[in-house]
């Protein structure tokens, strides 16, 4: 099959977004980062060499033809479990803020949770490409990625991290709508997995709070509400045109987390409504960039893993700025590209360099 120039505009929006996120990762971390490091430029420096190291990664694999993964899915996947399992082990895992999610030493660490969304991408793509009829039946089609999915989820739940587990379960669900199965099946998972969510949800006395602050934030506005106020102020004040960058207020010491999971609210705070809508559209033209590479792609496992790695950043990008605009309750999950963060930013770009193969063999 003869290859053609990868689409131009899935990279041009990945870049763009990028360079966005180094800004404001800047930005929003030079406060923090000269109190505990003496350096306002640490946060920054780390960025640049992650966003390098992306770039590097989206480069390489998207030189790699696409169907070389229906042999590295399940060794990559397999892999990806085995990380999560060691991260669970206290002589394995690095435990911050009470949280066990990374495995590796100093500044090497990283997230197994972020390359587990990527494996399970590629490992359900291939596995539902490879008998693509079968998606129609519930039992040998629906079911055995539902328990595998189930499987992620509670141990990416047991780290914890409750947002990485919906991610993976909902970009698995969203291939699988792709891919074809029925509506009713669909609909009975759905209905199978709200009592497991909700369970995670009251379970931990902490994610009960952030329900109830989410539903009534000024009822305890120094304790569980306090994140969310001061994302709401902080979006607030950016107005229609921003405070200017660099300008921001809530970022020294106001807004929790300001560089990493809330960076989109600093991010509105100092361009404004305009800059939060720009960065709103920038996704959007992704998706539709993405999924017209998964429409003409040439076989079903390009049109899967387009489809998939499209759904899997769209997903993380919606529950991010739910969260920061009180749409949703608060979880810890980044926004794709821009928040401060090596394993999300060189996975997502990994996944990118995917699609972008996939689109050097779409229909002409």
């Amino acid at each position: 099959m003869r290859k053609g120039p990868a689409d131009f505009g899935i990279f041009l929006l990945t870049v763009a977004l990028v360079g966005l996120g180094v800004v404001m990762v800047f930005s929003a971390s030079s406060p923090k980062a000269f109190e505990m490091y003496g350096d306002a430029y640490y946060f920054l420096k780390r960025q640049l060499v992650w966003a390098l190291l992306g770039g590097a990664a989206m480069l390489v694999v998207m030189r790699i033809d696409y169907w070389h993964w229906r042999r590295w899915a399940g060794p990559v996947f397999a892999l990806a479990v085995l990380l999560l399992v060691l991260v669970l082990l206290p002589a394995v895992g690095r435990q911050v803020h009470g949280a066990r999610r990374w495995v590796g030493y100093g500044n090497l660490a990283f997230q197994p949770s972020e390359f587990a969304k990527l494996a399970v991408m590629l490992y359900a793509a291939v596995g539902l490409a490879r008998r693509p009829e079968r998606v129609r039946r519930f039992v040998p089609g629906v079911l055995p990625w539902v328990g595998l999915t189930g499987v992620l989820f509670l141990l990416v739940l047991g780290q914890p991290d409750l947002g990485t587990a919906v991610a993976i379960g909902g970009s698995v669900f969203l291939l699988l709508f792709v891919a074809g199965a029925r509506l009713g099946h669909l609909a009975g998972v759905v209905a199978a997995a709200l009592p497991v969510l909700a369970w995670a949800v009251v379970s931990a006395e902490y994610r009960w709070r952030r329900l109830i602050a989410h539903l009534r934030p000024f009822d305890d506005p120094l304790g569980s509400g306090f994140h969310i106020i001061q994302s709401l102020y902080a979006l607030g004040s950016g107005g229609i045109f921003g405070v200017g960058p660099g300008r921001s207020l809530q970022k020294h010491y106001y807004l929790p987390e300001q560089h990493t999971d809330f960076i989109f609210a600093i991010l509105c705070e100092e361009l404004g409504l305009i800059g939060g809508l720009a960065v709103i559209m920038a996704f959007c033209l992704f998706a539709w960039r993405g999924y017209r590479v998964a429409m003409t792609a040439p076989d079903t496992l390009g049109c899967l893993l387009a489809a998939g790695i499209t759904s899997m950043v769209m997903l993380q990008a919606a529950i991010n700025i739910g969260v920061v605009t009180a749409t949703l309750p608060i979880t810890g999950i980044p926004l794709p590209f821009i928040s401060f963060g090596g394993s999300s930013l060189v996975f997502t770009m990994m996944g990118v360099g995917v699609l972008l193969n996939v689109s050097r063999h779409v229909r002409r």
